[in-house]
């Protein structure tokens, strides 16, 4: 599986006001809410309990929270580039400035964790996220994501 599977690409946003952590979970279920026509509480609820788990910040900067919501067809996928670093109690302690969100099917057990590998390709690759930083625009990004999927893929 690929980020171009899942990855809603009219969706990226190239900075997105991030506030903090709760507030951006917010946004993000807003966001996903509104382009899927799901209630955004009810994604807002999945995260937060996956986030009660353990925080989904990866490290290098990256935020990948995710969660099963019911109504969802699909796997789905947006990522934000937020204005200004936000603490997302990452395992490294670095503030997070790249978010990618994950929502799934509540049945999609082998899928959603092959969707989350994808995205983990992506962002242990340092140059990407290099890229991913300083493009400025939506297509920019968008072109960052598709090469990523290119390079994994040889």
């Amino acid at each position: 599986m690929q980020i171009a599977d899942f990855l809603d690409f009219d969706a990226i946003k190239p900075s997105l006001p991030g506030g903090n952590k709760r507030a951006l979970l917010q946004q993000l279920a807003q966001l996903a809410g509104q382009r899927l026509r799901l209630d955004a509480g009810e994604i807002l609820a999945s995260l937060a309990e996956r986030e009660r788990l353990g925080s989904t910040g990866f490290g290098q900067g990256v935020g990948i929270p995710h969660g099963k919501v019911e109504g969802i067809g699909r796997i789905y996928g947006l990522f934000v580039r937020l204005g200004e670093p936000i603490d997302f109690g990452a395992i490294d302690g670095r503030r997070v400035d790249l978010v990618f969100l994950l929502l799934s099917p509540p049945d999609a057990g082998a899928e959603h964790l092959k969707a989350l590998a994808s995205i983990s390709r992506v962002v242990r690759h340092g140059p990407t996220l290099d890229k991913m930083r300083g493009a400025r625009s939506r297509d920019a990004l968008a072109a960052v994501l598709m090469g990523a999927d290119e390079r994994d893929a040889a």
